[in-house]
């Protein structure tokens, strides 16, 4: 197999917290990434979600809490679904 670069812009904090992660893992970044691009290219799909890891303070905030709470708990128990494209929305 022919090996070629891949270069990409991210933010350093992310890429730095990657590396660390997998050192922690005891595998390489590029492995990670390789295994990204490869289940990119079988699935033909993308799932960009985020967790949050921090929470809000203050009355304005338990709202948004509420609404990431009920969200994740709805990821959890498969009630969301995947979209190809916004027109999936309708």
């Amino acid at each position: 197999m022919t090996k070629t670069m891949l270069n990409v812009k991210t933010d350093a904090t992310l890429k730095r917290t990657a590396q660390r992660i997998a050192k922690e893992m005891g595998v390489p970044l590029s492995i990670i990434v390789n295994a990204e691009l490869k289940r990119f290219i079988t699935e033909r799909r993308v799932e960009l979600f985020a967790i949050p890891t921090y929470r809000l303070k203050g009355k304005a905030a338990e709202g948004l809490d509420r609404l990431v709470e009920e969200g994740l708990r709805e990821y959890s128990e498969g009630k969301t679904r995947a979209i190809k494209s916004l027109a999936d929305l309708d």
